[in-house]
């Protein structure tokens, strides 16, 4: 019996920056990151000169082509009952290397949403965090588009970022200063640690499922575990 032959893959869309501003040298319009948010309902890409794109998912009807009807758009129906969640666009001032979303959903940290939010009802906070090109690492609010801190340490360019997969809220970033370090959000971002074990730059990093390992790669040809 023939195994059926598998579908072409099909090009749903292609997302391109808008008419390009006037920005200094540091600038560029390359996309050097995208990223789902885990529970579907975000997308975000580096779209060049400093800005980082927000879309809600699945993508609207002026991104699809005519005549194509993607599978998942039912559940469309449900995030308008959510709000309608909108695209938002992040100026990050930097050229933006690295995206991570935290987990969702994630028990926000009191101490980071009481400095942001009035007193209120405790709910879920979905945050983006966006590396930069002069190794500042920006932590966004997604639902508002609100930047909520700025990490500093990293000597240059925040090549990757990683949250723990338990909703802790702490992050993990690499860097070309050849370090990764480590961040917990609910302490206002304070830097925990600093590991140092690489000869070069230090391109990306992953936390096992159980959190237990972090696992990084960099310029000399070797994985550190």
């Amino acid at each position: 019996m023939l195994s059926p032959v598998p579908e072409e893959p099909l090009l749903l869309a292609e997302l391109k920056p808008g008419r390009p501003h006037q920005f200094d040298w540091k600038s560029s319009c390359e996309t050097w990151s995208v990223a789902f948010s885990p529970d579907g309902s975000w997308f975000a890409w580096s779209q060049g000169h400093c800005i980082v794109k927000l879309i809600p998912w699945p993508l609207e009807e002026q991104f699809i082509p005519k005549g194509f009807e993607a599978k998942s758009r039912s559940s469309k129906n449900d995030t308008k009952g959510r709000g309608s969640p909108k695209e938002k666009t992040l100026d990050c001032g930097q050229i933006v290397w690295g995206l991570a979303f935290s987990p969702w959903p994630s028990p926000p940290s009191r101490k980071l949403w009481a400095r942001h939010h009035p007193p209120g009802p405790d709910a879920s906070c979905l945050i983006l965090a966006t590396g930069l090109n002069d190794g500042q690492i920006k932590i966004w609010e997604v639902q508002t588009g609100l930047l909520l801190l700025n990490l500093s340490g990293h000597q240059d360019v925040v090549r990757d970022l990683s949250f723990t997969p338990s909703g802790s809220l702490i992050l993990v970033s690499a860097s070309r200063d050849k370090t990764l370090r480590i961040w917990d959000l609910n302490k206002h971002g304070k830097q925990i640690q600093v590991l140092s074990g690489h000869l070069q730059w230090v391109y990306c990093c992953s936390i096992s499922p159980d959190c237990s390992m972090l696992c990084s790669a960099a310029g000399e040809k070797s994985v550190s575990l």
